[in-house]
């Protein structure tokens, strides 16, 4: 994966709730990225919403820290010793 997803903290403000949607849903659909979880607040006479977006980094772990894939829509893994 080639784009660097070290920061995955988002910030996004409109003088209304549809338009912050709008921009929200047209950054999703530019970046290519979900939202993992938003807050929407609102500041003075803004909509503010600081948002996370869904790590693609994560790894997924045996209990013992080998790493492991899915083959035949099963979770293999590599044991050790």
């Amino acid at each position: 994966m080639s784009d660097n997803n070290k920061h995955n903290l988002v910030y996004f403000e409109s003088r209304s709730v549809r338009a912050l949607y709008e921009q929200m849903d047209d950054w999703q659909k530019t970046n290519h990225k979900r939202l993992l979880s938003v807050s929407v607040q609102k500041d003075a006479d803004m909509f503010c919403c600081i948002a996370l977006t869904n790590p693609s980094e994560v790894t997924i772990v045996s209990p013992s820290g080998e790493a492991v894939w899915v083959s035949n829509h099963s979770l293999c893994c590599v044991a050790r010793g």
